[in-house]
Parts: C-alpha cells; structure tokens; sequence
C-alpha cells in the first residue's frame, strides 16, 4: 500500500512537474509573443485623452508608439477660449488609470462632488446625493489639466514618440501609409498598426468609409456655451462638493469646480427658438434673460456678458459607426467610434474604459493586432450604443425631471431600497457611474426592473381598483 502511495504521490508529482512546465511553455510563448508584437510600430493618431493613454498602455506592452497631434503643444501654449468644458471622472475612468499607476497622480487636481445641486428660479436650494450613503462621489477635473497629465505620462514612457501640429491628410488603412500636413511641408509615415483616436470629427473614420464603415450623426438641436464664476475673496461661490444644476425645463446650466476655487459653468439651450442662442443678442437682453432665469448667477459672474459674447457655441451629437475596424490593421477608439452627449459624465470614462478592454483583447489574443482588433469591437460596440443611449435619456432627467416632487420621490425610494438590499438593487446612476458592470449590462438590468416595478404597481392599482368596487357594491 506504501508503495501505492507513493507511486502516486510520484504519479502526482510528474503529473503536476508537466503541468508547470506546459504553463512555463505557454508564458514563454505568450512572452515571445508580446516581444514579436512589440516590435511592431503603432500609429495613434489624435494625442487627446484616449490617444495618451492608450499609448501609456501600448508602451507597457512593449510596442514603439507614435502619437501624432494636429494641434501644437497644449502644455505650452493657451487653452482655447470656452472650451475647457469639466469632466466628471467617475469609477471606469479611476480604473483605467488605477491599472497603470496613474489614479493617485490624477485625482490631485480633482474635486469629489457627492450630490446634484438643483437651483430653482426661486426658492430654497436642492441637494440630492448621488449614492444612497452620500458617500460615494464623481470627480470634478479639467479635460486640459487630465490632457496635459496623459501628455506628460505617455512622453515619459519608453518607446513612444510624441509629435505636434501633424494634421493627418491621407490613409491608406490596407498599407498603413499616413500623410500629414505640417509646419515644414507634407511628411509621409507607415505603421503596422494604425489607431485613431482622433475625436468625433475623426478624419481617420472618414478614410474607412470608402472601405465600408457606414457612419451616422445625429446632432441635437442644442448647444453648448462656457461661462465663469470667479473665487469670492479667495473662497468658493458655491458649495464646491456638488455638481449644480439650473434646470429650467427645455434648457439648463451646470457648473463644477476646479481648484482654483472658480467654477466652470456650461449652458445647454436650444440653438434657435425663443429661448436660445440665437434669441439674445446684445448686453441688455444676455443680463435681461440671466436675472430673470438664473437670478442667483448674476452677481456671481462679473464677466457674463463677455464671456457670452465671446465663448464659441460647441455642437452636440452622437455618433455611431460600424465596422470600428479594416483588416486588423486599422480601428476606431473613443470618441472617433462612438461619440456621445455629454449628460452622464461618461464621454471621457467611456474612452478610459476602450482602451483597458483594447488591452484585454491583446492578452486574449497572446498580442495579435489581426484578431485582437474585431474583437474589440465585438466587445465594446454594444456597450457604447448603450452608454450613447442613456445620455440622451439622462439629458431630459437632468434639464427637467431632477427639479420635480416625483423625481425626489423615486430617488428617495430607490435609495431606500439599496440601504435594505445591498448588492440586489442598486440605481442606473450608481452602476453607471460607481462600478465597471457593462453598460448594456447596465440598460438590461433597469429595464427589467423598470418592468417589473410597472407590473407591481399595475397589479396594486388593480387590487385597490377591485376593493373599491367591492365596497361599493357591499353597499
């Protein structure tokens, strides 16, 4: 029996001796892998917040990386004037930079915001927490400062190359081959890989429609315009914990804090119409429309006027597109593939999150470009519909719903409904904002809870209906 016994114990041991040693060939290969992969040159072009990051990860892998920006240097230059619009950094986005060491660098230069505040026309003021315990928070942060910081990260990171004022004229997505207009004349570049990161307006999207990507746009008919409220004797205007919010039915103003104690402020309204854009146009009828619609704003902002006569009106829309992707050799990321309004703060945390499951995609695929590509897309594109979809249907809840009896009623009753079943029901909001579950993962899951809570209160409504009738005709 001894012998039995350690026969198979030995037995084991071989067994478990070939297991490591398949594992250690399987390391092998997968490093291997990486080392032929990373020998490859990958294009980004467009250096915003997606494009640096993702060379920050590209350059762990191993991978020589050009990072190409039609714009000069942003670090060294001045921010364009009304559009430094506040970004609201929230879990996807913390992950993503958690994953490479930048979290605790980045939130230096942001403020948590736990809560919405709702400023009526008249009235006292309206806070409502984010989470059902106040605690958790979005995070207020300039996109320049996040830009300038993802600069900063991926120059620093060894293989990449970071190069300014090339606007990207050609492409030739089968070959790689890149033309770029710059300061010394037209320079030609070839890539094995090429990404573009390079905006909703993506010049590189337009080189694959002929190959077949199909593009659609759906742009509001809303606006954008940046406004300041300065530092009060070196203080806050406003309690710098919330994000605040005028809504005024068919229009709003928001504003967030930054550092410097001032606020970034942006209105929403109609571009034609009544109440919009086009509707004010001189000093008396600016300060007219703001004392009588944002009458606590006034005093606030000493610059109102010139700042909104001069800060440019931004479009918003959303766009999809499909195939993100042409042969493995050249796809789509971030805004480029799936831009979206800017009324879930996801914009830029949906970006983030492209780029970790890029990566992940890359370690699937032991770092093959060919099938790590489509793949990506195959994983992300239904979550970008979803998160596109929901920001849409956010802007109604936060220019309206959010000052209404009802809405703070919901809100109320779903708080109270995450502090009695933790982990079983929580809000869109907090799984949008507070975790990594997917985004259609996320719309799936509201809706049917949405069905089954009509459901419950279609059978009450039905039961007090039969009461009622029962006691009428007991009469």
């Amino acid at each position: 029996m001894s012998h039995q016994n350690e026969a198979g114990q030995n037995e084991a041991g071989q067994n478990e001796a070939g297991q490591n040693k398949a594992d250690q060939r399987t390391a092998d290969q997968r490093t291997a892998g990486r080392r032929t992969a990373g020998q490859d040159t990958i294009a980004i072009v467009g250096a915003g917040l997606s494009g640096c990051l993702l060379a920050c990860y590209l350059a762990r892998r191993g991978h020589r990386v050009e990072l190409y920006e039609r714009r000069p240097d942003p670090r060294t230059g001045t921010a364009e004037r009304g559009r430094s619009i506040n970004l609201a950094l929230s879990e996807r986005g913390l992950d993503a930079l958690r994953r490479i060491g930048l979290e605790e660098q980045i939130m230096a230069d942001a403020l948590p915001m736990r809560g919405r505040m709702i400023h009526p026309v008249d009235g006292p003021l309206d806070y409502q927490q984010y989470s059902h315990d106040g605690e958790r928070a979005i995070n207020s942060i300039s996109r320049g400062v996040l830009n300038n910081a993802l600069l900063d990260a991926a120059e620093a990171a060894p293989g990449v190359k970071v190069v300014f004022e090339h606007r990207l004229t050609g492409l030739d997505p089968d070959k790689g081959a890149m033309t770029y207009e710059t300061p010394v004349g037209e320079i030609r570049a070839v890539a094995d890989v090429v990404i573009g990161a390079d905006g909703a307006g993506s010049i590189v999207r337009g080189a694959l429609e002929p190959y077949g990507t199909q593009v659609s746009t759906d742009f509001l008919d809303y606006g954008y315009k940046e406004l300041t409220i300065p530092a009060v004797d070196g203080e806050f205007a406003l309690d710098p914990g919330a994000l605040h919010i005028w809504p005024r039915g068919t229009s709003m103003m928001i504003a967030l804090p930054n550092p410097d104690k001032s606020f970034t402020c942006t209105l929403f309204w109609p571009n034609t119409g009544e109440l919009s854009f086009e509707a004010l146009d001189s000093a008396d009828a600016i300060t007219r429309h703001f004392r009588t619609h944002y009458p606590d704003v006034v005093p606030l902002m000493p610059t109102l006027v010139d700042d909104y006569e001069h800060n440019p009106v931004g479009l918003l829309g959303t766009v999809c597109c499909t195939p993100w992707q042409r042969r493995g050799r050249v796809a789509l990321i971030g805004d480029a593939a799936h831009a979206i309004v800017p009324f879930y703060g996801q914009g830029a945390n949906c970006g983030f999150e492209d780029v970790v499951e890029l990566d992940r995609c890359l370690d699937t695929t032991g770092g093959d470009w060919a099938r790590a590509l489509p793949l990506f897309e195959e994983r992300r594109k239904e979550n970008a519909d979803a998160i596109g979809a929901m920001a849409l249907e956010n802007f109604v809840e936060m220019r309206d719903k959010v000052a209404s009896p009802a809405f703070r009623l919901v809100k109320g009753v779903e708080h109270a409904l995450e502090r009695a079943l933790p982990g079983r029901f929580v809000s869109r909001y907090e799984l949008v904002s507070f975790s990594t579950v997917p985004y259609a993962q996320v719309r799936r899951r509201v809706r049917r809870r949405q069905r089954l809570l009509c459901g419950v209160a279609a059978l009450a409504a039905g039961a007090v209906t039969a009461g009622l009738y029962a006691a009428g005709r007991s009469r």
